[in-house]
């Protein structure tokens, strides 16, 4: 299984702006400055300062891509699934090189912004995707899918599951989710009885969790957010739920919502993410800190 963090940083991190010139601004400039040897500084400045642009540097909302060796709903491996979707994850996954029509499904373990702002787009490109996993070209049959939901609503009231994304949620957070995304998912003019359902394959998540296979065993998601190997290696990645530490080998902490300072053996394990600014620490204090687009394989790692 692997690990990497689409993005890092806290809800409201807003990234920076620098002016910057392209190479092929910067190469215009020199030969002109070759063929004007008498240019002062200031003009030179002025030139620099005309054809600059400006460049901006985003902070990602804290997601994490969870990659299992096992075949996916789209056919193909790794079965991908995301652990929360922020509002900006469109942009974070073109990042990686991937859209929504490379992802098998999503976990949510509570409805804040920056945790379920993605939820509109993953639900509206993959609905209107044809060919988003194997199974649903031949269920469409060449039609366009408002309108066979339009006209075989009574037969189809939502797509089946192997058709559209899986989504693992509790059941009280899945109430609160369908209020949040409502408005937005109720978009199919004439489609009737548009919900949740018509978009996702919900899977609740009871105590036993969800299993997910991988080249050696298997891992179990769990509420809290625990990922447990079958050969007992556990991950923790309790996100701003701040649910109580269990015994684990690897944390991912966000490092910016709890006043409660940690055991020293337990921050020794904490990757820390879901920061505004990089945050500085004395050496060998935590395991280490994330930046976007790094990536973890477990439980060959350790």
């Amino acid at each position: 299984m692997k690990i990497t963090a689409i993005g890092v940083h806290s809800a409201f991190a807003t990234g920076s702006h620098k002016k910057v010139i392209s190479v092929e601004q910067a190469r215009e400039l020199v030969l002109k400055i070759a063929h004007s040897p008498n240019l002062s500084q200031e003009l030179i400045l002025a030139e620099i300062d005309k054809r600059s642009q400006r460049l901006y540097t985003p902070k990602w909302h804290s997601n994490f891509l969870i990659e299992f060796d096992m075949p996916s709903k789209r056919g193909k491996r790794p079965y991908r699934l995301l652990l929360h979707i922020g509002a900006d994850i469109r942009h974070s996954l073109k990042a990686l090189g991937l859209s929504s029509a490379d992802i098998d499904g999503v976990y949510i373990s509570h409805p804040h912004n920056d945790h379920i702002g993605g939820m509109e787009y993953l639900a509206l490109t993959t609905f209107f995707n044809p060919f988003y996993t194997p199974a649903k070209p031949k269920w469409l049959n060449n039609q366009f899918i408002a309108e066979k939901l339009f006209l075989e609503h009574e037969r189809w009231p939502v797509p089946p599951g192997n058709t559209k994304p899986d989504l693992f949620v509790n059941m009280k957070v899945l109430d609160t989710l369908k209020k949040a995304l409502g408005p937005g998912l109720d978009t199919l003019q004439a489609v009737p009885h548009v919900s949740i359902e018509t978009y996702f394959d919900i899977h609740l998540l009871g105590e036993d969790g969800q299993t997910f296979q991988d080249t050696e065993g298997s891992w179990t998601l769990t509420q809290g957010i625990s990922l447990q190997h079958s050969n007992g290696y556990n991950i923790l990645m309790p996100t701003d739920i701040q649910s109580i530490i269990p015994r684990a080998n690897r944390i991912y902490i966000d490092c910016e919502t709890s006043p409660y300072p940690s055991d020293k053996e337990i921050k020794k394990k904490c990757l820390l993410y879901h920061y505004d600014k990089e945050p500085e620490f004395p050496e060998d204090m935590f395991y280490g800190v994330l930046k976007n687009g790094d990536s973890h394989t477990y439980p060959d790692e350790d």
